[in-house]
């Protein structure tokens, strides 16, 4: 098997391409990424250089890849790049003879907004965090009262979060952006869950629990047990969402009841680190994909996570040329 994996330089790709080196898959490895010093490129067997996403040459630079490399799987890994990939995945799997794991645009559209996720799971009974839009934040205050919660309704490790204790501090937090969701401040930083699924023709086949500590966004402890009533929550989140593959939510406890208050329609950052625990969801998922294998939810091991800094140390004249 060959797959290609986006964002080498990401947090997230990063952890997809040690999930491939850590499974029985025996895969050869394409990754790319748009700086050549992104240091999961030299994990890989193969490594190319793209534009950003957001450049308007990504997606011909991509498919043109494709057609070198001839990769089984397509896995993006960085967000940027998850809309463009849902809205031209049947064309590049038609087209390119291969499959890219990725969500319905649809899917992808309710992860990316904070406002939309809370919609989405008030609309399905999932007891969502209460939240409202800059406007309606009267309402929310008699509802909930303080602290709040200010970030951006689309956003990723905690960039532009604000813990607000007063209406003065509110209204200066909207003016400074308009374009944030509003919601209560839930739980503690001792009942703080991530949870990784893995959903295929409308049934969750497969799912993880981790409590986690949390520096700069980022998982950097995490604790793995059998949280049981847990799993059974995130796996009805992930059917609701209709998830293609793999889906990751985020959550803590408020007096006992689990609101969700982020979701990514793709692997986790902390895919690389469930490794540890027994899951290896990119396995699971290629395997069911490219083989047809059924996807069966692992005993999980009940483990303690530390993460830390580690180097890839590569010499100047191996740096790849852009």
């Amino acid at each position: 098997m060959k797959v290609l994996v986006t964002g080498a330089g990401a947090l997230l790709g990063q952890g997809i391409i040690r999930a491939l080196r850590r499974s029985t898959l025996n895969a050869t490895i394409v990754a790319a990424d748009p700086s050549p010093l992104s240091a999961g490129l030299y994990w890989a067997d193969r490594a190319h250089l793209l534009p950003m996403a957001r450049d308007g040459r990504y997606l011909d630079r991509l498919r043109d890849l494709i057609a070198v490399e001839r990769p089984d799987v397509v896995i993006p890994g960085t967000d940027v790049e998850l809309k463009t990939l849902a809205v031209n995945r049947a064309a590049i799997e038609k087209d390119l003879e291969t499959h890219v794991i990725i969500s319905a645009p649809d899917v992808i559209d309710v992860a990316d907004d904070k406002w939309l996720t809370a919609t989405f799971l008030g609309q399905k009974g999932l007891d969502p965090v209460p939240s409202c839009l800059p406007g309606d934040e009267e309402r929310l205050i008699d509802e909930v009262g303080f602290p709040l919660i200010v970030k951006p309704r689309v956003g990723a490790r905690s960039i532009g979060f604000r813990k607000i204790h007063d209406l003065k501090t509110l209204r200066e937090a909207i003016d400074d952006d308009p374009g944030v969701v509003i919601q209560k401040c839930i739980g503690s930083d001792d009942t703080e869950y991530t949870a990784g699924t893995l959903t295929f023709d409308g049934v969750c086949r497969a799912s993880i629990v981790m409590r986690r500590d949390l520096r700069d966004g980022n998982t950097y402890r995490a604790f793995t047990q059998p949280y049981g009533v847990l799993n059974r929550f995130v796996e009805k989140a992930a059917v609701a969402l209709g998830a293609y593959g793999p889906a990751n939510f985020q959550f803590r406890l408020d007096a006992g009841v689990p609101r969700i208050f982020e979701i990514n329609g793709r692997f986790s950052g902390t895919t690389a680190i469930r490794l540890h625990a027994g899951f290896n969801e990119v396995e699971m998922c290629l395997r069911h994909v490219v083989f047809g294998e059924p996807v069966v939810q692992p005993e999980l091991e009940p483990v303690t996570i530390l993460r830390h800094w580690s180097e890839t140390v590569v010499r100047d004249d191996n740096i790849i040329a852009g």
